[in-house]
C-alpha cells in the first residue's frame, strides 16, 4: 500500500549504517538535510560538510568526534533517548569530520546552508536546556540542542521533544510557512520519531488552510516525516512514549509561528 510522500519509512541499513537521508533535493525543498546512521563498534562515518552546517546528535551509544583533525574525545552514552539529552557537535561549512563508534551507536546527522562563519561547538547534554509546554494532555518536555535563543549556528535549528503516552504535542496546531517576521517566519521541519515500547505508534496530521495540502500519517518507530508548509500537530497512542527530533531551517534563524485560528481558543488566555 503506497504512502504519502511526507512520510520516509527507515531503510534497512546499508554498508555504511545509513537508515535515513533526507536531501533538499529528495524532500523538494531549499534548507533541511537529515540522515540516521546504525553504526557497528568501529564503524566511520568521515565527511566534508562543503557549504552545508551539521549538527552530529548521538541518538545512542558512544562514539569518538574528530572536526578538521581535531579530537573532540568520546562523547554520547545514552542507550535510550528517553534517558536523558544527547551529547552532540555542531560543525561548521567547510570543515571535515569523523565519526568512529566506540560499540553499537546510532547517530544522526542534521544540516542546513552555512558559510563557515561559526565555530565547532561540543554540546554535552548539561547545555541541552530542558523545559515542559503545555498542561493536561498537551504536555511534552523539550531539549533545546540548538535553539533560536543562541547563537550558535547560522542556520539549523535542532531538538528534542519527548511526548508522553496519549498526550499530543506541536499542539495546538501550528505553522511557520511564510517569510513574514516578526510575525511568522519561514521554516522547513523534519520530524525523526521513536517510540517507547518500540511497537508503539501515533498519528501526525499535516495540513494547510486552504487543504490543498492535507495529509494524516500513522507513525511507527523510526519514520521521519517531512513538514514542507502548513500546520503539523503530533499525537502519540496510549500506553506509547513518543520522542522526536527536530530539524528546522530557512531564510532567518528565527522560529515565529502561527496558530490554526480554529484552534487557538485552546490556547492560555
Amino acid at each position: 500500500m503506497s504512502h504519502s510522500p511526507l512520510l520516509v519509512r527507515a531503510a534497512i541499513p546499508d554498508a555504511d549504517g545509513l537508515v535515513h537521508r533526507v536531501t533538499p533535493q529528495s524532500a523538494d525543498w531549499t534548507y533541511v538535510g537529515f540522515e540516521t546512521h546504525d553504526l557497528p563498534a568501529g564503524g566511520r562515518i568521515a565527511r566534508d560538510t562543503e557549504d552545508r552546517e551539521v549538527c552530529i546528535v548521538m541518538v545512542s551509544g558512544r562514539a569518538r568526534v574528530t572536526v578538521d583533525g581535531k579530537d573532540l574525545g568520546v562523547i554520547g552514552g545514552r542507550a535510550s533517548v528517553f534517558e536523558a539529552p544527547p551529547w552532540s557537535v555542531y560543525v561548521p561549512a567547510r570543515s571535515r569530520y569523523t565519526v568512529e563508534a566506540e560499540g553499537p551507536c546510532e547517530v544522526a546527522l542534521c544540516s542546513a546552508p552555512g558559510t563557515g562563519a561559526k565555530p565547532v561547538l561540543l554540546i554535552p547534554p548539561a547545555e541541552v536546556p530542558e523545559e515542559t509546554r503545555g498542561k493536561g494532555s498537551n504536555t511534552r518536555h523539550v531539549r533545546n540542542i540548538l535553539a533560536d535563543t543562541d547563537d550558535r549556528a547560522e542556520s539549523l535549528l535542532v531538538v528534542e521533544v519527548i511526548t508522553p503516552s496519549g498526550n499530543w504535542s506541536s499542539y495546538p496546531p501550528h505553522k511557520h510557512d511564510r517569510d513574514a517576521f516578526p510575525d511568522e517566519t519561514l521554516l522547513e521541519e523534519s520530524y525523526y520519531h521513536r517510540f517507547e515500547p518500540k511497537q508503539g505508534y501515533g498519528v501526525q496530521r499535516v495540513y494547510t488552510d486552504d487543504r490543498s495540502l492535507d495529509e494524516t500519517m500513522t507513525i511507527h518507530d523510526r519514520d521521519v516525516v517531512l513538514v514542507p508548509r502548513g500546520y503539523h500537530p503530533v499525537g502519540a497512542a496510549h500506553g506509547y512514549t513518543l520522542y522526536y527530533l527536530n530539524v528546522m531551517a530557512g531564510p532567518r534563524r528565527t522560529w515565529r509561528f502561527h496558530n490554526d485560528p480554529d484552534h487557538a481558543w485552546l490556547l492560555p488566555a
